[in-house]
């Protein structure tokens, strides 16, 4: 064993320097002999099929090298079903590959690339392609698509049922007090990570290289091998930094099969950057959605009753919506419960996961309603939350691995100071601004793939180690806390230890999606490091020169790269002395992990959370201001509270967007979207950012993983919204019903 110090602790990042410096290389960075550019022409119309080109002036231009249409477009060699990325499995966002015939399904779909020298001069000639349609009407909105709905079988790749329900609904209505019954409707939401999606791809004879961008190196490797009809040994994909995703990188969209298809037919290297209105059309969004909810209770708040409907549109090849109504009819007790989907094919690309994929949305329609129960009954919203609280998920009957709900609710509270709230509308000012104080339950699932994932760990004679796993790093910080989880398990000081992901050449990892990277990429880490541990003290007490020869390995304790007895400390030796009185320059080990099916079929496992806002309203302007954030979230186990600290507010300020300013709309006349640059689809800056407080409630959890970590990537936005709204409820008495919330709707 060895004695843990690192973990938890909030070390700075170790690739900080990197970034700050320039020093860190991104998949549009790399430089190589003979690189050329590819640019993306993308359709005009959003719906109909194309009846010529005219590319000769494009051609003609200078520095151009090849233009590629689905006339002249190598066909692929297969279309990989779609299959969320954390399985391990080739994961292409949509199942339609571009510019294989002329049909256009969406605005933007890409009908033509053009490589030429320089990024400038590609850009130059993709803008003179001209490209003749013969245009169909296209569906594209709520208020198109409604009449033509359908309830599928499955959605999210065929993994969530179209229907759930237990008990029986109409019953528990019938018996309620009192009833809920809402409508919300929310606006769709694009990705706009700084760093736009990016592959450079180079061939070296039969062997694809790819750069890219993306959430899983594994992934794109996959889809890409599958696309082009190669054996995934052929294709290396390296990813070592990412400037952001939130679930945009996490499915592998159609340009890096572009890029391989663009190199191989030119010779050359090539390099395709999206620009920032490709973005919105080609790495998929959150849909336009309504979700209708009615919730029935006792006259003392117990749920007797909820149904949950969705409406969303979906593209015309697959069957997709966020899964809005999971952990919304999970999170309290409710014995009677009816879950739809509802789905109409529209002009779109497939919609796509975006940070907490369904339970954003699916938890405000529900927090809202719940907020809007507690002031019809006069009971203080936690108190109508704690009423609720389930031990077991009421779908399956299983018990949390663990959940630290409630301490949620009391630390968040006291931090906040919900005490001094007074539950009146109107009865806080501030000079002219009305205040309002508002709260909601926050929970997102703990995901795990099903293969085993991998990590290899090595430890050199000088006593320092490198541990390796095939996972970018996106932004979380997953290199540095995995240094930490690999230095406890060595048990050497964390200084002495380094990571190496983002390559596939390294032990395979999932995609780090779903808030599951910490948990599954640590699990991995500390078997390979405890695995080589092991070895080291096994080889030690068998070693008849070993101070330890003949000793029980289970005796055996490490800390600071010395092995010694437990209960005599200065009985032992280093590892440096072991390898080099063995002649040996390094020793490694590897390690797999996997969810073990015992705990999947027997318990529910999810993190909680609990979120607080303070809200301003000028009853004259409409003009909303947040001035405080409070969330209380109960990760399991904290590797790094610094990086753990930093997701979860990233996570609440998303939040805040989403309650008051993301917003993306179809013009129905044409099919395309109305904001197509960050000048037009509004996010936060950081005059808007409030005071944000996270306190972190460890629970011990010894069911989702060995090191007990949950994951906190999305849990910091869920309930952050409805929190939001129920702030400018109690500061207005007015109820919107709608993400996000305007100035008009308080006008």
């Amino acid at each position: 064993m060895t004695t843990a110090s690192a973990i938890g602790q909030p070390l700075d990042r170790v690739d900080g320097r990197h970034k700050v410096s320039g020093g860190a290389h991104y998949s549009a960075d790399i430089q190589l002999d003979g690189l050329a550019y590819a640019v993306i022409v993308g359709a005009r119309v959003a719906s109909g099929r194309i009846t010529g080109f005219d590319t000769t002036e494009a051609l003609e231009a200078v520095g151009v090298v090849k233009i590629l249409t689905h006339e002249n477009l190598p066909k692929i060699a297969t279309q990989p079903p779609l299959i969320p990325s954390l399985a391990g499995m080739p994961a292409p966002g949509q199942t339609f590959f571009p510019m294989q015939d002329g049909t256009i399904y969406y605005e933007g779909q890409p009908v033509a690339v053009v490589v030429a020298d320089t990024l400038e001069r590609a850009q130059a000639a993709a803008a003179l392609v001209r490209v003749a349609y013969e245009e169909t009407p296209s569906v594209t909105t709520l208020a198109q698509g409604r009449d033509q709905a359908y309830e599928p079988k499955a959605i999210f790749g065929g993994f969530v049922p179209g229907r759930n329900q237990r008990g029986d609904v109409e019953a528990g209505l019938a018996q309620a007090d009192v009833r809920v019954d809402a409508t919300y409707t929310y606006a769709a939401n694009n990705h706009n990570p700084i760093e736009p999606s990016a592959t450079t791809a180079a061939w070296d004879e039969d062997q694809l290289t790819l750069w890219d961008a993306t959430q899983g190196v594994a992934s794109t490797q996959l889809t890409v091998a599958a696309l082009l009809g190669l054996t995934p040994s052929k294709v290396r994909v390296i990813s070592h930094f990412v400037g952001g995703s939130f679930g945009c990188k996490a499915m592998i969209w159609a340009h890096p099969a572009l890029a391989a298809l663009a190199a191989r037919e030119t010779g050359r290297p090539i390099k395709l950057s999206l620009t920032r209105e490709q973005m919105f059309t080609s790495v998929g969004h959150r849909e336009e959605q309504e979700q209708h909810l009615t919730l029935g209770a006792s006259s003392d708040g117990r749920l007797t009753a909820l149904r949950h409907h969705k409406l969303s549109p979906t593209s015309h090849f697959d069957e997709w919506a966020e899964p809005s109504l999971g952990v919304a009819g999970q999170i309290y007790g409710c014995p009677n419960y009816e879950g739809v989907y509802r789905l109409f094919r529209a002009n779109t690309m497939t919609p796509t996961f975006m940070r907490a994929p369904g339970e954003a949305t699916g938890m405000y329609a529900l927090e809202c309603a719940m907020d809007d129960l507690a002031h019809q009954l006069g009971i203080d919203p936690i108190e109508l939350r704690l009423r609720n609280y389930t031990d077991t998920d009421p779908g399956t009957g299983n018990p949390w691995s663990s959940s630290g709900l409630k301490e949620c609710y009391e630390r968040g509270a006291g931090r906040f100071g919900w005490e001094r709230r007074n539950p009146e509308p109107r009865s806080h000012r501030d000079g002219n601004w009305l205040i309002g104080y508002g709260m909601a339950t926050a929970a997102y699932p703990v995901y795990g793939p099903n293969n085993p994932q991998r990590a290899r760990a090595r430890l050199y004679s000088d006593g320092t180690a490198v541990i390796q796993a095939a996972t970018p790093d996106f932004g979380t910080g997953v290199a540095t806390v995995m240094t930490q989880v690999a230095a406890d398990a060595l048990g050497i000081p964390v200084e002495r230890c380094r990571f190496e992901g983002g390559d596939t050449t390294l032990p395979t990892i999932a995609a780090a999606v779903g808030s599951s990277g910490a948990g599954m990429i640590s699990a991995a880490v500390h078997t390979a490091a405890t695995n080589l541990r092991d070895q080291l003290v096994a080889q030690a007490t068998a070693d008849s020169q070993s101070p330890l020869h003949g000793a029980d390995p289970s005796t055996v304790v490490v800390q600071d790269g010395r092995m010694t007895l437990r209960d005599q400390p200065n009985v032992g030796e280093s590892y440096a002395e072991l390898l080099h009185r063995n002649f040996l320059p390094d020793v490694e080990a590897g390690g797999a992990w996997s969810p073990s099916p015992q705990n999947t079929n027997n318990y529910a496992m999810m993190t909680f959370g609990a979120q607080f806002a303070e809200v301003a309203v000028d009853p004259d302007l409409g003009v909303i201001r947040v001035r405080r954030m409070v969330g209380a979230f109960a990760p399991g186990r904290v590797l790094n509270s610094k990086t753990a600290e930093s997701q979860l507010m990233g996570g609440m300020l998303w939040g805040m967007s989403q309650a008051l300013l993301e917003a993306n709309f179809m013009d129905p006349r044409r099919g395309r979207w109305v904001a197509s640059s960050l000048g037009e689809y509004l996010v936060p800056v950081n005059a808007d950012a409030p005071e944000v407080e996270v306190e972190l409630v460890e629970v011990d959890d010894q069911i989702v993983n060995p090191l007990g970590v949950k994951g906190v990537g999305e849990v910091g936005q869920v309930g952050a919204a409805a929190a939001i709204a129920n702030a400018i409820h109690h500061a207005t008495g007015r109820r919107v019903r709608k993400m996000p919330i305007t100035i008009e709707d308080m006008l």
